[in-house]
């Protein structure tokens, strides 16, 4: 069993190792120090949640024009409709008084051959 055991010791010392090696190279070949790298991460981070905030308002701005601009013209379509709907009653109607105006016509002219 003991031997078990220290290879997982020497594994971790393993590791620990590289992880230090590996820390000491990123120290020594980084081109910027760890509080100018933080600072460019911020301003990233701040630049990309501007730039999301700008397209969201754009978005939320063309969206609600395009519902305005459906709701004038659904507003027009129905007033136009209910126009058209009065101007159709009113060409029936007076079509019908036509006829009517006709028929009379045609009833005394009836009449009077008959008389």
């Amino acid at each position: 069993m003991a031997p078990k055991s220290n290879n997982h010791a020497t594994d971790t010392l393993v590791i620990v190792g590289a992880s230090v090696v590996g820390a000491g190279l990123a120290l020594l070949f980084a081109p910027k120090s760890g509080r100018m790298t933080r600072k460019d991460i911020v301003r990233f981070i701040k630049s990309v949640g501007t730039r999301t905030d700008k397209v969201v308002h754009e978005f939320t701005d063309d969206f609600a024009d395009f519902a305005d601009t459906m709701g004038h013209k659904a507003s027009k379509l129905l007033h136009e409709g209910r126009n058209m709907t009065r101007k159709s009653k009113e060409r029936l109607l007076t079509t019908f008084e036509s006829g009517q105006a006709r028929l009379e016509s045609q009833k005394n002219r009836l009449h009077r051959m008959i008389s």
